[in-house]
């Protein structure tokens, strides 16, 4: 509709969006999401940030409530998402989308699920606001890119949780524009979150945006009015953080195809600009009878991958998981010496001299052609040399978990298993994921938090 604002358009396409309307691929896909979120937080449980998060969340005993995964009293709703959101993203773990700006939209589920929970809705209803909130963040990725002018991707998340938030607290539309001019005012975050050596902060930061998104849409529902119009003002977000840009048509309808068919899910636990690499080095270490028999490394790889995973000093010498994670040497190192990636690649073995010694023998190249198929495939191409003088190379282009090479639902279920065998006992796994996919039956979703009280006691 001509004269629209860009947070009425939102609000607009949020609270008009309804279950009906949905693809059934896309309600698969956000079960499946939900899934593999949910085997994130059982993996990153136990990781400083969550257990510090955990530990500060406040106990209430009135107003909006809702709960942290795994503990048996309720917080406010924002802190719900702000502990929930660093589980799920710390182990960089959970799903990823690229474009002019990356981005993981499963980091909006913390907040779909607090909202959820504090006004009981079904699943139906957070299956719904799910895609929203991933429809929304995806196009706004399309649109223009943030990291260009030093603004990191979860700036973008604001206006995506403040919506499906909005959706499940049943705002009305003025309350909802509101609610994106509080956030939006706020969302603005710095990259240097994601600059140089990381700290914890990395795992937190869209928690933080998500915990930002529930308080405001909680205030503009207590009456509290918000900036408007937040991107078109004088000092608004397309003068001072993006830029002007155009937002794609939101998929609203069950032929439609919603954007979180495009997104990834993550085979292995680290940058997902390093799938393909992994991948590929883990095909060649079965052709390499001993690492010491490796005299270099070559990476070939794209642009962005070069920038954020493959450049700088800390990328060959991490101190911290996070940079771990986030190094294309460290990764491709370890792929190549023990045939696999595994949360323990980037903690105990950063200290291993064997791998640190074939890390120093990696060097990483951008490649023109390469980056010419960059988002649209997530390409790496890895050439070893051996000291007998044989070059051994190996190219992947789509990682497995891409939109083009997808992980089936037995593999999804499988990273669940294996994340969630300590919390787990017996056939509680199976129980537990029959009730996930089986989202959209249940009346009340306070239901999914008491799904994961059982089991063994978590502490």
């Amino acid at each position: 509709m001509p004269g629209k604002t860009m947070a009425e358009r939102l609000a607009d396409y949020g609270l008009d969006l309804k279950f009906k309307d949905l693809s059934d691929e896309a309600v698969h896909e956000a079960k499946r999401r939900v899934i593999d979120s949910f085997a994130c937080v059982l993996g990153g449980y136990d990781s400083p940030p969550a257990v510090a998060a955990r530990a500060i969340a406040p106990q209430t005993g009135q107003g909006s409530r809702a709960g942290i995964i795994g503990m048996d009293y309720l917080t406010t709703p924002d802190f719900a998402a702000f502990a929930n959101g660093i589980m799920v993203r710390y182990l960089d773990y959970n799903d990823t989308y690229l474009s002019k700006e990356p981005a993981h939209p499963s980091d909006n589920i913390p907040a779909a699920l607090a909202a959820s929970e504090v006004t009981g809705r079904s699943g139906e209803d957070l299956i719904t606001a799910i895609v929203a909130a991933y429809e929304i963040q995806c196009r706004l990725c399309d649109a223009a890119s943030l990291r260009e002018k030093g603004w990191d991707h979860v700036t973008y998340g604001a206006f995506s949780a403040t919506i499906a938030a909005s959706m499940l607290l049943g705002l009305s539309r003025d309350e909802t524009v509101h609610a994106i001019g509080i956030a939006g005012a706020n969302s603005p975050a710095l990259r240097q979150t994601r600059a140089g050596e990381l700290s914890m902060w990395k795992g937190c930061a869209f928690a933080n945006t998500a915990r930002n998104a529930l308080f405001a849409t909680l205030l503009a529902r207590a009456g509290i009015t918000g900036p408007a119009p937040v991107f078109e003002g004088e000092f608004g977000f397309f003068k001072l953080v993006s830029g002007p840009f155009e937002l794609g048509r939101l998929a609203s309808k069950k032929e439609d195809r919603y954007k979180i068919m495009d997104t990834y899910i993550k085979y292995y636990p680290a940058e997902y600009h390093s799938q393909s690499a992994i991948g590929a080095a883990i095909e060649l270490s079965q052709e390499i009878e001993n690492i010491s028999d490796i005299e270099s490394v070559t990476v070939k790889t794209f642009r962005a991958g070069y920038d954020i995973i493959g450049s700088g000093k800390e990328r060959w010498r991490p101190k911290t998981r996070e940079t771990a994670d986030h190094s294309l040497p460290i990764c491709v190192a370890a792929a190549l010496m023990d045939g696999n990636i595994s949360l323990s690649t980037f903690t105990e073995r950063l200290y291993d001299e064997r791998l640190l010694k074939l890390v120093d023998k990696v060097k990483v190249e951008v490649d023109s052609e390469l980056d010419r198929l960059y988002p649209e495939a997530i390409p790496n191409r890895i050439e070893v040399k051996l000291k007998s003088g044989e070059y051994l190379a190996k190219e992947i282009i789509f990682p497995k978990g891409h939109p083009k090479n997808p992980l089936t639902d037995m593999e999804v279920e499988e990273k669940f298993r294996n994340l969630g065998q300590w919390h787990f006992i017996g056939r509680e796994t199976d129980s537990v994921l029959e009730s996930l996919w089986r989202l959209e039956e249940m009346r009340d979703t306070r239901e999914v938090l008491r799904l994961f009280a059982k089991g063994r006691p978590v502490v």
